[in-house]
């Protein structure tokens, strides 16, 4: 069978990863890397790879796996679908998901593409955790307790501060869905942390939890992308009270996320035109293998 062409857009943490499960998975085979620089100073593991600036200048891409910071998603995205290349990402900003979705629908029926949005691990993989919950106890409270380990949109987000050089954003699970950040920061010369602090707290990544802002030398010396979560759910199946079911794991944060990048790039070969969130596609479509010997696998 024909492979499906994937590209990936940006080479960071997420990018690396992303190439890594693309290089595990027999369905795909990698078109090329998209970087700011181009080929300039490229890696020496990208050395079989066309690595260029724009994704035209890449051949038969099916989908483009958008390992961008957030804020970044939809600009690449608006440039990407028209070309009538299916995209993915890891948008993570929880409260404007619906809004992207909306604005990118019309784009992707226009141009006969697909996007998977907000398909990392959370939103992501834990969306559909939160919804089979929600259906086996349809009353009742869910909750989302993160960590403690790396944010990377929280770090990502920090970094983009003037007067910030490093930073390492750690979300600290204090129980019911409540959490802290516990924000490391390497300042540039002159940057002055009340400064640096002030416009975190204000950021709307931050502007609803518990924020602490810490001067390091190093953030590379406490950098860890461990993460995990441990979601609950207490409700009720029909007039049965006292459902409670649970689901735990512990991860390395932008490997993970890579590998979800890739599971949606394989279902948006599936979809019809249109812009999804994951709980709206079906989870089968995200593995790879025959569909028959799939099922009688799993179910």
């Amino acid at each position: 069978m024909k492979k499906i062409r994937a590209a990936v857009v940006g080479y960071g943490n997420i990018g690396q990863y992303a190439v890594q499960a693309l290089e595990a998975a027999n369905d795909f085979e990698i078109a090329g890397i998209v970087r700011r620089n181009g080929a300039d100073n490229k890696p020496a593991e990208l050395a079989q790879y066309d690595v260029v600036k724009d994704i035209r200048e890449l051949k038969d891409v099916d989908v483009a796996i958008l390992a961008t910071p957030s804020r970044s998603c939809e600009e690449y995205a608006k440039q990407i679908l028209p070309l009538g290349i299916n995209t993915v990402d890891s948008f993570d900003i929880h409260t404007s998901i619906i809004d992207y979705r909306a604005t990118l629908m019309p784009i992707c029926k226009e141009h006969k593409a697909v996007s998977i949005i907000a398909a990392g691990w959370d939103p992501g993989s834990d969306s559909i955790v939160r919804t089979l919950m929600q259906s086996l106890a349809p009353k009742g409270l869910s909750y989302t307790n993160f960590g403690p380990g790396m944010s990377m949109g929280h770090s990502v987000c920090v970094r983009s501060k003037d007067g910030v050089k490093n930073a390492l954003s750690m979300t600290i699970p204090k129980g019911e869905g409540l959490h802290r950040r516990m924000v490391y920061v390497e300042l540039e010369d002159g940057a002055n942390l009340e400064d640096v602090t002030a416009a975190i707290k204000a950021d709307p990544y931050f502007a609803n939890d518990e924020t602490h802002v810490f001067a390091v030398p190093s953030v590379d010396a406490v950098r860890d992308m461990g993460h995990g979560v441990h979601l609950i759910r207490k409700g009720v199946s029909g007039n049965t009270q006292n459902q409670r079911m649970e689901f735990t794991m512990s991860i390395n944060n932008p490997a993970l996320t890579g590998q979800v990048l890739v599971n949606v790039a394989r279902a948006s070969m599936h979809q019809q035109p249109g812009c999804y969130t994951m709980v709206e596609v079906p989870v089968i479509d995200m593995l790879d293998g025959d569909r028959e010997e799939l099922i009688a696998h799993l179910v």
